[in-house]
């Protein structure tokens, strides 16, 4: 393979893999299993008999001078073909290690040597430094000495800026990175982006020194230290405008959201102003109201040749990296809502992250794990994280365990880029690199902003109590505008005039911007969202106008589709029967709770109002009662019998979710907040599982109208009963969801009837008020033949929150039991065997809002001096009595008993006997 010239050339076939002999053996044992299966060059090299039949020896060390990795007793004409492979594997440890080298932190020196990344270490020495090898193509040469490929792997590998990439297993998407990264015309921008870059670090810089100078001891999070994470989301924006992408959806946490806010999105500087100020009407936008460092606002972002994109920053509670899958529904509504062909084209996902949240919240790690899921996946996300290299005081040693904050995406194959924020030329690059790789791919990508934090966590904090050292550093350090300025004045690309005039322009307009705050006019307290009484609720379910009843064609046409198989579908043995029970249940008057489910979705179809469902196991229901989708038993083949109603009807999305409440509830809510026209039905495999998701209903769900001015209709479906099942699947936590209730904020019903969970789904849907609902949803009574609604049920009426009871002669009642959920059907039984005809049983479907007044006028219809209590089968310190305890008081007009479990801290007893004996004895004590 040697030619005879000045110096000796030896062919080098390109190797993407191969660092000492054991990488070369594992590559030859895969090609001998797939030759497929390794890269393109590998399969160059072992192509000859000899590399195939002849593996290295193991146990020879590749770095002893004269000695390749064949042995010291091999032939002097092997040396040539031994040292390409090695100057192969050099170029491969790069690949892999080069970003240990890079000098991606602006804080301190890049490191000089890294011992895997030294010649020597491949069995190669000085000696052969002038030593010349064809490179098929490597930096854009066609050969190149040993000290030239060095000199080329460093300039590419080793600068500001480093790249991961090598852990990907599709080897297109390696080559696709390794030919822009390993390119020797790499982009420089011109004057006018040279400009344009320090146009966008100027006014980073500006702004933030202009809070600092007027608004002393507030709390803005500052970005001053990473001011490039501007340059960063300009040069993405321009990349998509180039791409033609209509949209992008920004969800980041506190730290420069206000730079962001002012300088990507284009909030008015006077409206940021005027919040420090507090002269902004409490009742405006934000509802009642959020510190000014979780908004969110809307604007056009524009290119300086033309062209626009819409963007947007999600609002985001202190809980950090929460809303990073509340960005990913709000995109896939987007997304959907476009042509199907385009949808991830016209709708980008940006999330900034914090370098220790991103490391540290487990929701990152849920988020990640969507990306390329079904239901979830938007096209690939580029995640921005912003590493300060300190948390709020907390050192990374302390706060993860990994290298690298961003290691966590190394689990979805997620290519990692590394950046020096001082370096914003570099950053521009790294982020048209990250643009261009989402849109080829589809996939997410990761750009780490390696900067630092000028300021302590909130501005008042004097962070050289605990990293004293890094603030002196800091301290003795030039801004990054500064440092580029005199970079540009320094090599000629531009004028001292010129910088100084951009300074003096933006500083103008922001003076211009905080004379403006002192015209707005002083806060309108009538403007707050009002409170309501403690005492007595909205009851705001009386406006509701919608129509929800159906007409008995569109029942029997829904239900047609259940049974309406494609030809030649195979259904399994064990859910025929239950379909074909559905095409007998109207005529029966027998709707199971399953049925009305079907019922309601496929008749909002025939409206035109789509309808997602997600969840575990959702599609075929946790307790195998839905079969939204059947399942060849054949097969394997999948059909939707709610798609089959015909091309006018809307889309149904079913599908199963991964194994999250978290994530998984945030996406659902962000998508119903974008796409309000559809019901978002979120369902919990057990409504116990909810509580994972706590941060979502306490942050979004519960408060993001008050707090935002957000309306989101999603919908909470959780299965909730105490059936002797344990403390971990009988409760939904009712009373969690009653605690947050107030201000008309979130429907919370537990509807006891097929009938009336139907009215509910489909008032849902079609009313005008847009709120959250949660839905305590059955187990034990899906099968229930006791818990079944007629035809009538469904044409007629709608959602009753209050269920009277009709069976008994009123003025002979001298008890009233009050309830919700399955324990009615345990108290009716009850009754009936012990022929009780003093006792009526009210069932009340709506918990919030409270029907005070449908109550009242069913209690009316009883005696004054009859006992009202409230049954309920949790604990007394659980379920739905703290909160009605001091709102069923008024229209009772006397005292309330609870009749309960004794107060617990778990929600239920382990043993299915236990549970039997005191459910049997509440539900007497109940009648005594």
């Amino acid at each position: 393979m040697a030619s005879q010239s000045d110096t000796t050339r030896t062919v080098i076939h390109g190797l993407n893999f191969g660092l000492n002999e054991w990488v070369v053996d594992e590559q030859r044992q895969r090609y001998l299993r797939d030759p497929g299966s390794v890269d393109e060059t590998w399969r160059n090299f072992f192509a000859t008999p000899s590399a195939v039949t002849s593996p290295p020896v193991p146990g020879v060390p590749a770095s002893r001078p004269g000695h390749g990795v064949l042995g010291p007793d091999h032939r002097v004409g092997d040396e040539a073909p031994l040292k390409a492979v090695r100057v192969a594997a050099l170029i491969h440890a790069y690949r892999v290690r080069g970003h240990l080298m890079a000098g991606t932190d602006p804080l301190s020196r890049p490191a000089v040597a890294h011992p895997e990344l030294d010649i020597a270490a491949f069995g190669l020495h000085d000696g052969d430094r002038a030593e010349e090898f064809v490179v098929d193509g490597f930096a854009g040469r066609a050969t190149m000495t040993l000290d030239e490929v060095v000199r080329s792997l460093r300039e590419f590998y080793c600068r500001s800026a480093g790249f991961e990439y090598m852990h990907l297993q599709d080897s297109r998407e390696r080559r696709w990175i390794q030919q822009r990264v390993e390119s020797p015309q790499q982009h420089r921008p011109d004057r006018a982006e040279q400009l344009r870059i320090l146009y966008r670090l100027g006014a980073a810089e500006a702004f933030e020194t202009f809070l600092q100078t007027k608004y002393v001891g507030h709390k803005r999070y500052s970005l001053e230290g990473g001011e490039s994470a501007i340059v960063l989301l300009d040069a993405l924006l321009l990349s998509a405008i180039e791409a033609g992408v209509a949209e992008a959806v920004i969800g980041m946490a506190h730290r420069g959201r206000l730079n962001v806010l002012a300088n990507i999105v284009g909030k008015s500087y006077a409206q940021i102003f005027g919040e420090f100020e507090d002269s902004v009407a409490i009742g405006s936008v934000q509802g009642s109201g959020d510190v000014k460092y979780h908004l969110g606002a809307e604007g056009t972002y524009r290119a300086p040749q033309g062209g626009t994109i819409g963007v947007s920053v999600v609002a985001n509670p202190s809980h950090l990296e929460i809303v990073g899958p509340v960005v990913q529904g709000v995109v896939r509504a987007k997304q959907d809502t476009g042509a199907e062909h385009s949808g991830a084209s016209r709708v980008l996902p940006v999330v900034v992250h914090g370098d220790a949240a991103f490391a540290g919240q487990g929701v990152v790690a849920e988020t990640l794990n969507m990306s390329q899921l079904p239901g979830y996946r938007t096209g690939g996300t580029v995640h921005v994280v912003v590493n300060n290299q300190v948390g709020f005081t907390t050192l990374p040693a302390s706060s993860r365990s990994s290298i690298y904050a961003t290691d966590v995406a190394r689990m979805v194959e997620a290519p990692i880029f590394h950046v020096n924020g001082d370096e914003p030329e570099d950053v521009d690059r790294v982020a048209r690199l990250a643009f261009d790789y989402r849109r080829t791919f589809h996939k997410d990508v990761v750009v780490e902003l390696v900067c630092y934090r000028r300021h302590g966590h909130s501005e008042v904090d004097d962070p050289s109590v605990t990293q004293p050292m890094m603030y002196d550093r800091i301290d003795a350090m030039a801004s990054v505008r500064t440092a580029y300025a005199e970079s540009l004045v320094a090599h000629g690309d531009i004028g001292e005039r010129q910088v100084e005039g951009a300074r003096r322009d933006y500083q103008d307009r922001l003076e211009r911007a905080f004379a403006e705050t002192r015209t707005l006019p002083a806060p309108d307290p009538s403007h707050d969202v009002p409170a309501t009484g403690a005492g007595r609720g909205t009851a705001s379910h009386t406006t509701h106008q919608a129509v929800t009843a159906i007409d008995e064609a569109t029942a029997r046409q829904v239900i047609a589709s259940q049974s309406d198989l494609p030809r030649g579908f195979t259904v399994h043995p064990r859910v025929l029967p239950q379909l074909r029970r559905r095409t007998e249940a109207l005529d029966k008057g027998t709707v199971d709770w399953a049925t009305a489910e079907s019922l309601a979705i496929g008749s909002l179809l025939l409206e035109g109002v789509p309808v997602r469902l997600a969840g575990q196991d959702s599609r075929r229901g946790t307790f195998g009662q839905r079969h939204a989708v059947l399942t060849d038993r054949r097969t394997g083949a999948e059909h939707t019998p709610l798609r089959s109603l015909g091309p006018r009807a809307a889309s149904f999305s079913p599908y199963d979710s991964m194994l999250s409440e978290q994530a998984a509830l945030a996406f659902e809510y962000g998508y119903a907040l974008a796409r309000p026209e559809a019901l978002v039905l979120w369902e919990a495999q057990f409504g116990d599982f909810v509580n994972g998701a706590q941060t979502v209903v306490d942050e979004y769900i519960a408060s993001s109208e008050q707090k935002w001015g957000q309306r989101s209709a999603v919908t909470l479906l959780l299965p909730h009963g105490l059936e002797g099942q344990g403390p971990d699947h009988s409760s939904a936590r009712i009373e969690r969801f009653l605690q947050l209730c107030a201000q008309d904020n979130m429907t919370v019903a537990m509807p006891s009837t097929p009938g009336n969970y139907f009215h509910l789904l489909r008032r849902q849907a079609l009313d005008g008020r847009k709120r959250p609902l949660v839905v305590f949803t059955p187990k034990s009574m899906l099968r229930s033949k006791a818990v079944v609604s007629t035809l009538t049920d469904f044409t007629e009426g709608g959602f009753r929150p209050i269920l009277s009871d009709d069976t008994v002669e009123p003025g002979g009642v001298t008890r009233v039991l009050l309830c919700s959920g399955k324990v009615f059907y345990e108290l009716d039984a009850h009754r009936h065997e012990s022929g009780s005809t003093d006792t009526a049983i009210v069932r009340v479907e709506c918990l919030h809002p409270f029907p005070e007044d449908e109550l009242a006028v069913e209690l009316a219809r009883f005696p004054a001096d009859a006992d009202v209590r409230w049954v309920q089968e949790e604990a007394e310190n659980q379920g739905a009595w703290s909160f009605l305890a001091p709102r069923l008081h008024r229209p009772a007009g006397r005292l309330v008993e609870c009749v309960s479990r004794p107060a617990a801290p778990a929600p239920a007893v382990g043993s299915a006997r236990r549970h039997d004996l005191e459910q049997k004895a509440l539900v007497a004590s109940a009648f005594h």
